[in-house]
């Protein structure tokens, strides 16, 4: 399984990748949507977990551009932003299995990637 992580708070992202790689999880980091598109350039993932509030792309803008790269690419989305209807409606919009609220736990985090990949499974 490889999983890239995106989000712009470099040291959220970085400790979430190195605790996701203490798991056995093959992970890559980015802390822009731009670097992110350039990973994917030259590397395959299996799941993304975007941040949906980053400067210039956010999470769902760039979900669309990595859905065309990768079509069988599965997504996680977080936030630490907005009231609790703000959370209920982009969960109704991205799918609730698929979205979380920071602080981000990564038992939890570790457990909606299994999910995500399961279902794939079945699919």
């Amino acid at each position: 399984m490889r999983v890239l992580l995106v989000d712009d708070e470099i040291e959220l992202v970085s400790t979430l990748a190195e605790r996701l790689s203490f798991r056995g999880i093959d992970v890559q980091w980015a802390s822009t949507s731009a670097e992110a598109l350039a990973k994917v350039e030259n590397q395959c993932f299996d799941v993304a977990v975007l941040d949906l509030r980053m400067p210039k792309i956010g999470g769902l803008a760039l979900k669309d551009k990595l859905i065309k790269k990768y079509p069988e690419m599965k997504f996680i989305f977080c936030t630490g932003y907005g009231s609790e209807e703000d959370f209920k409606a982009i969960a109704r919009q991205v799918g609730e299995e698929y979205y979380l609220v920071k602080p981000l736990d990564i038992e939890t985090l570790v457990e909606k990637i299994n999910t995500v990949l399961e279902q794939n499974l079945k699919e």
